[in-house]
């Protein structure tokens, strides 16, 4: 079982931001990050999960109507920790480049199927190739529109299909959205695993509010194994990899 970071480590430390992501980096046996990209009003790439800023900051409104300047004076609360901001891409590559040449993976999710950023895929696409990081990163989205589009851009490129049953991920595969991977809600699972023998699997776990202590408990990877999952995305992975 391959084990990624969901947001980061976004149990312990507030999702998809510059702490959450350093951690994970230092967590050892770690597959990969996985984290989101949203457009600001003036076409800039920012790291964050929902729409709105609501939940995790502040502000109020749609990520989509806010300029990156304005975006960046918002804050995030972490806790005992200082206070994050909403960080760009390019900031997070600043930050991970190292672990990432080094044999981390980045799985990059393009939040458009509520909000369509025209252009997003080819700026990521572009940011990508000219750090020289093609190799490292894969896409996702529950758009099967922008796969294709990522698959025409970058034919070469790792896809991900987003939804949350798996069955629903492989009806959209197999609609010819480009897809090299399935990457369902890790509670529907709604086929068996002979059905799933040929596909990476990618389950994903749902979000939260922020700060949450941790759980004390684990999920039973083997058991996800037998359901026929090939990766989990945690918000603890570190407590998954702590004897690594």
């Amino acid at each position: 079982m391959k084990l990624w970071a969901h947001r980061g480590c976004s149990q312990r430390y507030p999702e998809n931001t510059m702490l959450a992501f350093e951690k994970a980096a230092a967590v050892q046996g770690l597959t990969g990050i996985e984290l989101d990209i949203q457009l600001t009003k003036d076409g800039e790439m920012v790291v964050i999960h929902d729409e709105r800023v609501d939940r995790t900051t502040e502000g109020i409104g749609f990520v989509r109507d806010y300029t990156l300047s304005e975006i960046k004076r918002l804050h995030i609360y972490a806790g005992s920790h200082k206070s994050q901001k909403i960080p760009t891409i390019t900031e997070v590559l600043d930050l991970l480049e190292p672990a990432l040449r080094a044999g981390l993976r980045l799985n990059i999710e393009l939040k458009n199927n509520i909000c369509p950023y025209d252009g997003m895929e080819e700026k990521i696409i572009e940011l990508i190739r000219q750090r020289g990081l093609e190799n490292h990163v894969l896409y996702s989205s529950f758009s099967a529109k922008s796969l294709e589009k990522i698959r025409r851009l970058k034919p070469q490129a790792e896809l991900g299909i987003l939804d949350s049953k798996v069955s629903d991920c492989l009806y959209k595969l197999r609609g010819g959205c480009g897809a090299d991977a399935l990457h369902p809600f890790w509670r529907a699972v709604d086929l068996s695993k002979e059905d799933l023998e040929d596909y990476t699997v990618r389950a994903w776990m749902g979000g939260h509010l922020y700060p949450e202590k941790p759980t004390g408990t684990k999920l039973d990877i083997k058991a996800l194994e037998r359901q026929g999952i090939t990766d989990v995305m945690l918000n603890e992975p570190e407590c998954y990899l702590s004897d690594h």
